[in-house]
């Protein structure tokens, strides 16, 4: 399903036949470095994830992680969306794009648009977000974003403090 558009991107919600794409996404060496290995090797490790994570979220919580493709192709290039975590207080953003989508704006275009899709149409009232101390890309474009950082919180199941 559809959920926006911006000028050269769709977001949508992700389904099992995006099983490929999210393959390759959990295991690019950004994903790895900075979100962990999930342990999703194969494709039916993927049409899990997409099931029990994804198309989850969007059931329980109205909201989730998106499927990010390329208007003109159609091409699958990242995600990003919203998660619901069990150590925050309120949703945070998300989002991951492939090695070779990096360093054109892309990302930043979808989490503008997710931001203004939470804030206008979820009627959500605080976005947070997190990113690990390392990750300086991240970190960066979450303050181009117009977030602020705020505080380290301790991700007791991943046992690693993150930026707030």
């Amino acid at each position: 399903m559809k959920i926006l558009s911006t000028k050269r991107l769709l977001l949508e919600e992700a389904i099992l036949n995006d099983a490929p794409f999210i393959l390759e996404l959990v295991n690019s060496p950004n994903w790895l470095a900075f979100i962990g290995d999930r342990g999703i090797h194969t494709l039916a490790d993927a049409k899990k994830y997409i099931q029990e994570s994804l198309i989850y979220s969007y059931q329980e919580n109205g909201f989730g992680l998106y499927k990010v493709s390329l208007k003109s192709t159609s091409t699958p290039i990242g995600i990003c969306g919203f998660l619901k975590r069990d150590y925050l207080d309120k949703p945070d953003i998300g989002f991951a794009t492939l090695p070779k989508y990096e360093g054109k704006g892309y990302t930043y275009e979808a989490a503008k648009a997710i931001i203004q899709y939470g804030l206008n149409y979820l009627n959500l009232e605080t976005i947070l977000a997190i990113t690990t101390k390392a990750n300086i890309k991240s970190k960066k474009l979450l303050i181009k974003l117009g977030l602020v950082p705020k505080d380290e919180i301790l991700d007791t199941k991943e046992k690693d403090y993150w930026y707030l």
